[in-house]
């Protein structure tokens, strides 16, 4: 239930909303305070929040709460709204589709719009060659699925993720992700056979690309044995667990020794694919074709829908109906994905995301020249992130962290914080965000370092 009634003036729609930071009230405002009331007595305590806000409308690059507070939004819905909420291709695809039919299962009764989500995967995801496509709900179901395919492909059981990384919360996934707190503390035992071994990361290891490779490679051939492997998977920059960007040369030399040993090099991109990064899929950036690609969050604006991608030979790997489920390729997701898909090709998204990165990376640049607590500024496109350490020793500065994104939302400003060490922040803004949003935001969080 919406708390906007016929005297509300807050706009129904989200492109139509004002385009601007307006903070009425402390947050949570009294009408949000009712809501999360009622949220601490019938939710899960396990299902957290980071916003004291109750939303009843987004668009562009703002949130509005049910107290009229009109927040800057720079998350995304964690890289979700990627086109922007309530996106009009988007809004009417959905509307047609809902009204024509809204499920039939497509194990029982296809419908051509999976096909469609499916040939634009494998027409879009890096790769000269035959590729096929399965679609599931959610990026952790996509990530296991694609470990269930490597496997049976393979006839291999053991898996290497990355220190950092992070790839669901469900067992498997959870196995996978290398924080323990908030995804794994207590919630084990895991799925076994995997393993995990150092990755890069230039600002802490210091080694270059060829030297972390070399020290993950020979991690792997002495512990695990690459004929028991039958897959490496590694977000090709990490999300949760920093934004991290390996030094070049890091993957390539991991994708060359996959290719050697036959191994499945699965890059998880439900976080940096669909435009993000300021190219359609990360890897580009990276110049490497993965086996497999695992895509969610960004792909249908919203909606639930992932997809693992990948070579036709390893995708044909399952046996007929090993892969599927109920909901998979719902016909309602599939319509949103297409029309984002859409947007992402032909509404200038990638180069949008392009400028954003600019933005981002010249203004924390600035700051940084006078504010040493910012050690590192890293990223690609619409995808930057922050560091922030102690100046004398270079050791993570959590607490600093998590004064500055409070003092941020505090003044309407929707900041994520993320790293292993909880001392990052990240910009995840929505492309449809004006660069008068996004500057104000970054003043927001200028005001917030000097005051922290």
């Amino acid at each position: 239930m919406t708390l906007i009634d016929e005297t509300s003036t807050i706009p129904a729609g989200g492109p139509t909303l004002e385009q601007v930071r307006r903070v009425v009230t402390d947050l949570p405002g009294p009408r949000s305070a009712a809501i999360l009331a009622r949220k601490a007595d019938a939710v899960a305590a396990g299902v957290a929040h980071s916003m004291p806000v109750s939303v009843v409308a987004a668009g562009g690059g703002v949130v509005v709460d049910a107290d009229g507070n009109s927040l800057i939004d720079l998350g995304s819905g964690i890289a979700v709204t990627s086109v922007g909420n309530a996106h009009p291709k988007v809004a009417a695809a959905v509307a047609a589709q809902a009204a024509q039919f809204t499920h039939t299962c497509f194990m029982v009764s296809p419908y051509e719009s999976y096909v469609d989500v499916a040939e634009a995967l494998n027409r879009l995801t890096p790769g000269d060659f035959a590729k096929k496509t399965a679609l599931f709900n959610s990026g952790a179901e996509a990530v296991e699925n694609a470990i269930k395919i490597a496997r049976k492909h393979t006839g291999r059981q053991a898996v290497v993720a990355f220190d950092h990384g992070y790839h669901g919360r469900t067992n498997l996934t959870m196995a996978l992700t290398a924080k323990s707190m908030p995804y794994k503390s207590g919630f084990g035992p895991f799925a076994p056979e995997v393993y995990r071994v150092p990755g890069s990361y230039p600002y802490r290891d210091g080694l270059t690309g060829a030297e972390a490779a070399a020290r993950a490679i020979t991690l792997i051939e002495k512990q695990i044995g690459a004929d028991n492997l039958a897959a490496v998977i590694i977000e090709p920059i990490q999300g949760e667990g920093g934004f991290i960007v390996p030094a070049d040369g890091f993957l390539d030399a991991v994708v060359a020794w996959c290719r050697a040993n036959g191994v499945v090099f699965i890059a998880d991109e439900v976080q940096t694919g669909f435009a993000r990064t300021g190219a359609m899929f990360a890897s580009e950036i990276f110049g490497i074709e993965p086996d497999l690609i695992t895509t969610a969050k960004g792909i249908a604006a919203g909606l639930p829908l992932a997809g693992v991608t990948g070579r036709a030979e390893i995708m044909d790997a399952a046996h007929a109906g090993g892969l599927g489920g109920t909901y998979g390729g719902n016909p309602i997701a599939c319509a949103a994905a297409l029309a984002a898909i859409d947007a992402f090709e032909n509404d200038g998204l990638i180069e949008r995301a392009q400028q954003i990165g600019a933005v981002l990376t010249d203004r924390l640049g600035a700051i940084r020249e006078n504010d040493p607590r910012l050690g590192d500024i890293r990223g690609h496109g619409a995808m930057i992130a922050v560091e922030f350490v102690d100046p004398e020793t270079g050791a993570p500065d959590a607490a600093l962290t998590a004064a500055v994104a409070k003092a941020c939302v505090a003044e309407g400003v929707i900041i994520l914080t993320c790293g292993t060490f909880g001392n990052v922040i990240r910009f995840l803004p929505p492309l449809s965000i004006g660069d008068d949003l996004l500057n104000e935001g970054i003043d927001v969080l200028a005001t917030a370092l000097q005051g922290a």
